[in-house]
């Protein structure tokens, strides 16, 4: 495929799993228009609602009237594919099964797939940008393996030189990200700014959640009432929230990238279990502090490893090199670059 190029996505939403898959899909698909393929989407209610608040540039959407099961979102996919004559197609569906990789693969010239669990593969192009992985991992299939394939958006490969100059002049921390996910699953996004609080002192504090985040009313009072706190709903500019933090308390979804290519100190709470084990590995590397589910003592584990990375410069300074180490922000035009060739 060359310039001129029609790609196709089918990606997951919803209140279980998020709007992770789409964003990071709405990542590559900025990618591949600058290279000048042409982009669109097919989605259900949940997923054009992310694409509706959050797309930087007007997408074609093909929408279906209810959310699909991931068999029929495949098969409408395919049936769009044909139609709209689509080259490629990119599938980032923790429900798709071999059935449905088949059929994508019939209807378009190349097709990618978005994985991070290793599950087995008869077709595609494979994308796992975990840190670590490696071809063996997907036996027979060609891949892209590992954290420089991250995809992260643009802006924050834009704004990398500058932001990791200012993180090396070091100093006392000041301001304070939480950003756990737009649906803000159990309403953790409350839970860890309410543990913090007391802790807070003079640092400022920006919170990013979704519309419709179950936190939104409390927080949002919240910030009425204690002018430390800021609430960001449906947040555009999180590139720019990165880079003027000094410390975040982290999803460890596709935001985990962000924090990286920013080079900013964190802690992760794995919100979800697929998210387990890039968190850890991120955590051996020193490019975060990994945050267990919440538990009973949640509270107490997340204060202890907030206080002490705010009570350690040289800790933070280590963990924004090693971070930075990892991600560089140019993985979606590599992953572009690999799709179009």
């Amino acid at each position: 495929m060359t310039q001129g190029a029609r790609i196709l996505f089918l990606a997951d939403a919803g209140a279980k799993v998020g709007g992770g898959h789409i964003m990071r899909c709405l990542t590559l698909a900025g990618a591949l228009t600058r290279a000048g393929a042409e982009c669109a989407f097919v989605a259900g209610p949940a997923a054009w609602a992310v694409l509706d608040t959050f797309a930087q540039a007007p997408v074609e959407v093909f929408p279906l009237d209810e959310e699909p099961s991931a068999s029929e979102l495949a098969a409408a996919g395919a049936g769009v594919a044909r139609r709209w004559s689509a080259s490629g197609l990119v599938a980032d569906h923790y429900g798709f099964g071999p059935g449905d990789d088949a059929t994508l693969s019939e209807a378009c010239e190349r097709l990618l797939i978005v994985d991070d669990l290793r599950r087995r593969h008869a077709h595609g192009l494979i994308l796992d940008s975990n840190i670590g992985r490696k071809a063996a991992d997907y036996p027979g299939r060609e891949v892209l393996a590992g954290s420089r394939f991250a995809l992260v958006r643009s802006a924050f490969a834009a704004l990398r030189t500058q932001t990791l100059a200012r993180r090396a002049e070091s100093g006392p921390p000041g301001r304070i990200l939480v950003s756990l996910g737009l649906t803000d699953a159990g309403a953790i996004t409350g839970r860890v700014v309410r543990a913090l609080m007391p802790t807070l002192g003079e640092m400022r504090l920006d919170v990013v959640l979704g519309g419709a985040a179950p936190s939104r009313p409390e927080l949002e009072a919240l910030a009425r009432a204690d002018a430390r706190v800021t609430v960001h709903v449906d947040a555009r500019d999180m590139a720019d929230l990165i880079a003027a933090a000094d410390i975040a308390v982290g999803a460890g979804g596709s935001s985990a990238w962000e924090r990286c290519c920013l080079g900013l100190p964190s802690l992760t709470v794995i919100v979800a279990d697929n998210q387990r084990e890039n968190t850890m590995a991120l955590a051996r590397e020193d490019a975060t502090l990994a945050i267990a589910p919440p538990s009973g003592d949640f509270d107490a584990r997340l204060r202890a490893g907030f206080a002490s990375l705010v009570s350690d410069e040289k800790r933070r300074a280590a963990m924004s090199a090693s971070a930075a180490a990892l991600c560089d922000g140019l993985g979606a035009d590599r992953v572009a670059e690999r799709l179009l060739a």
